[in-house]
């Protein structure tokens, strides 16, 4: 199982390589039926809510404090994931506020 710390020099390292393609992500939202597949798309993350909505948000989102946060909350309620997907102990109705916010 992997720490938090090895975790964030991880996202970190995703991060230096989203910034080194230069390309503009867009938040995608897609349905869990149409791929139960917990890979992401390329410069993407992906979560997941306890409704089994999927989220994609680009690299680049990792230091928000936010998503920090989020991330921080799903660790202390659920570990952290050792096979499957990073859930979120939130609905996807909170989640969508929360990015319109």
């Amino acid at each position: 199982m992997m720490n938090t710390k090895k975790l964030i020099k991880m996202a970190k390292k995703w991060q230096k390589k989203a910034a080194l393609s230069r390309k503009r992500i867009s938040f995608q939202r897609s349905s869990t039926t149409t791929s139960s597949s917990s890979a992401g798309e390329k410069g993407c993350f992906v979560v997941y809510t306890v409704d089994k909505a999927r989220f994609a948000f680009p690299i680049s989102y990792l230091s928000n404090s936010v998503i920090q946060e989020l991330l921080k909350i799903s660790e202390e309620e659920f570990g952290l994931p050792t096979e499957g997907p990073i859930t979120l102990p939130f609905d996807s109705i909170f989640l969508e506020y929360l990015i319109k916010l």
